[in-house]
């Protein structure tokens, strides 16, 4: 940790425990964002000095407001600025010399509104340099903690919600009180909440690091709607995680993106920036919610319930349907329904009526009252091969609905294993609903919002074992000549480098490439191919032909040298028919490979993430099977076997309908290269290598084709 982040951790302790508080720009018109600020702080029980600062009011709801915060007799550890955009430098610049270190900006009207606004808040941030002030904001909602030492809401929200232990963190002020209102509907609790806004200074990764630290803290929540430094959020995430065993639940908007332009590579094509976002998160161990409802089922059952040994659940319900659809939905996820001991059964069999379903799921029939659901509740908690119990009820006539909530809070009291509920309905059952949230039961709308929610838990605790995923050395590698390929090829100005090249540069990596060589006449070429063997492969090579089998570029399988001569002469014929004015470099002579998987690997540089690496299958339906997973290079050796696993291809190599298992390691060893290349040009856009030939285990892998896109400055 740096100095600079040193201090804003330091800074951040003042601004969430300050003693004292300057709302400077506040006012005495209600309904205002000033006013309210200034009325949530002392509505919350604030245990710190409250100093209004208002240049035309001489008192504000009977304190003394000062005129200008350098007014103020007293210091102040935490200011809160509410000044039009265009003066709240001049604000803060007193605050500067008056010694304040954290300061929260609400105002609005900086970068978010073009150029004018940035040069605004370019200006603060200055400012705060020059004092070694941290600030949040500006265009944020504010901050609340709900710790009872403190109980402060420095916001505009409507409400002060709960005290549990959810940080959430937002760069939306407008979702913040979104959220505030449902989880005040739910009795979900929040140890801090926090609008960031335009984060010019104290950013999420700021946030995530004091988070970690904080005792009242056990699960992180995020809205983002940009990831400025992806590698520093996912290097930040994984330090939290590892660290403190915290979950990180991410909302990130802009999942589709409108009018993507075609991309000259299939990499390109096929990684987009949501695609990559996805990889990203996995691969620091972040939790990617879709939207609040999916964020909030998931906190709340790490946020209220023990984590659960395993996934094998028990189901008790009132109604055989939400049974049966709860079974689906928990096998679906992976999830196993327990098997019951002897024990357990007999104890159902006496609890129960002849008529109930005393296996898993357990169906305690429709007129079941409040000592049914105790007797199978109890039962299951008891059986060692349970490790989580689902609670369904609809409501009947006969249902003791409140009743029911209350037994249930009663017996998940002290218990290691976690239970979840779910009454079915919304008039009927809405206060025992009630009774489940206040007493921090997790309880879902829908039965199979359970199964995905005690899924996300065990595997986040399954995998938080600390990962040694070290990077590796990798041997054979031609540093200083790969250096100088890539001189050669920026210093020419072109953008697209063909295979030839391409392959040259990935050979001082120590990737495997195919036996050949660049011929420029057919003679040339029948030598080439006497001198590597037939069969061989013939290739366009050329500047203005990206993909070769479009042009009809490529002649596979030739035996011989007239076959050779005549598969030539096709080859110019067909680029000069179809791009006439296209200039042929020559043709590429290789080695045939026959017998092998085909697979691409691919680079990508992202905007937020850098060097992106892409595994799947490869070949001319790449982009119609779209079998494919991404990683952020460069990778560690656990992270590029984790990339194959996740595809469909990983059954193919492996072995499958009595096919020879492929040389995986090899196929790992060339990502690994890959991506250390990646990381080492930050001038290379996109690569493809397509296809890459797998072949049997223990025979290794070659480079089929391969082209690259790179940044050229020149």
């Amino acid at each position: 940790m740096d100095d600079l982040q040193k201090l804003r951790q330091k800074n951040l302790e003042t601004i969430f425990h300050p003693k004292s508080v300057a709302i400077i720009g506040t006012n005495n018109v209600k309904g205002t964002v000033p006013h309210d600020i200034l009325d949530n702080i002392l509505k919350s029980d604030f245990s710190g000095i409250v100093y209004p600062v208002s240049p035309r009011e001489k008192s504000i709801k009977g304190i003394k407001a000062y005129k200008y915060v350098i007014d103020v007799p007293d210091d102040i550890d935490l200011a809160i600025l509410v000044f039009p955009s265009p003066v709240c430098h001049l604000a803060l610049e007193q605050c500067g010399q008056k010694g304040i270190k954290s300061v929260i900006i609400i105002s609005a009207g900086f970068k978010e509104i073009g150029e004018k606004g940035l040069i605004r808040e370019k200006q603060l941030i200055e400012i705060a340099r020059k004092y070694d002030m941290s600030l949040i904001g500006p265009n944020c909602l504010g901050v609340i903690n709900t710790a009872p030492e403190t109980n402060l809401n420095a916001s505009f929200a409507r409400e002060m919600p709960d005290r549990g232990n959810i940080g959430f963190l937002s760069q939306s002020g407008a979702l913040c009180t979104a959220v505030l209102d449902y989880a005040i509907a739910k009795h979900i609790g929040f140890s801090k909440f926090i609008s960031f806004g335009n984060k010019a200074d104290i950013s999420e990764i700021d946030l995530l690091y004091y988070l970690m630290d904080d005792d009242e803290t056990k699960v992180i929540l995020m809205y983002l709607e940009e990831v400025s430094d992806g590698n520093t959020l996912m290097k930040a995430a994984q330090e939290v995680i590892t660290k403190s065993g915290k979950p990180i639940l991410i909302i990130k908007s802009g999942r589709t993106e409108e009018g993507a332009s075609a991309a000259a590579s299939h990499t390109g094509s096929l990684t987009g920036k949501d695609e990559i976002c996805d990889a990203a998160f996995k691969q620091a161990g972040i939790i990617r919610c879709d939207n609040i409802e999916e964020m909030f089922n998931k906190a709340i059952a790490f946020a209220y319930q023990p984590a659960p040994k395993s996934e094998k659940v028990a189901i008790i319900t009132n109604a055989g349907g939400p049974g049966v659809l709860t079974t689906d939905a928990a096998i679906s996820n992976g999830l196993q329904l327990a098997k019951f001991s002897e024990e357990t059964t007999k104890i159902l069999k006496r609890a129960l009526p002849s008529t109930a379903n005393i296996n898993n799921p357990v169906d305690v029939i429709g007129d079941a009252r409040a000592d049914r659901y105790v007797a199978a509740i109890q039962a299951a908690f008891e059986d060692s091969d349970v490790d989580g119990v689902f609670v369904i009820l609809t409501p009947q006539s006969m249902t003791d609905i409140d009743t029911i909530a209350e037994e249930i809070t009663k017996i998940a009291e002290g218990q290691t294993k976690p239970i979840y509920a779910s009454f079915m309905g919304e008039k009927d059952v809405a206060s025992g609903i009630d009774i489940l949230q206040t007493h921090r039961i997790p309880h879902y709308s829908l039965p199979e919002s359970m199964c995905t929610s005690f899924h996300a838990v065990f595997h986040f605790y399954k995998n938080l074992k600390p990962k040694v995923h070290e990077l590796p050395v990798l041997k054979n590698i031609q540093s200083g000549l790969a250096k100088e390929m890539m001189g050669k090829v920026l210093s020419n100005g072109r953008a697209f480098i063909p295979e030839v090249e391409t392959i040259d540069l990935l050979h001082t990596y120590g990737l495997p490439v195919p036996r050949g060589r660049l011929a420029t006449t057919v003679d040339e070429a029948v030598k080439i191919a006497e001198d590597i063997e037939y069969p061989v492969v013939l290739k366009v090579i050329s500047d203005h032909v990206i993909h070769k089998s479009d042009v009809n570029g490529v002649e596979l399988d030739i035996q011989s040298a007239k076959e050779l001569k005549e598969a030539y002469q096709r080859i110019h014929d067909n680029v000069s028919a179809r791009m006439p004015d296209a200039t042929i470099s020559g043709i590429y002579v290789i080695r045939m490979i026959t017998g092998c998987e085909e697979l691409i690997l691919g680079i990508k540089r992202d905007p937020s993430f850098g060097p992106v690496l892409m595994f799947g299958m490869g070949g001319i339906f790449v982009e119609i099977f779209k079998d494919i997973s991404f990683g952020v290079a460069p990778l560690s050796y656990e992270e590029a076997k984790n990339m194959i696993e996740q595809t469909k291809a990983y059954e193919i190599l492996k072995g499958s309908r009595g096919r020879a298992p492929r040389d995986i390691d090899s196929v790992i060893d060339a990502m690994l290269r890959l991506g250390q290349m990646a990381a080492d040009f930050p001038e290379i856009e996109e690569l493809d290598i397509n296809p890459l030939f797998v072949m049997d285990e223990g025979k290794g892998s070659v480079v089929g084709d391969a082209r690259m896109i790179i940044k050229n400055s020149l």
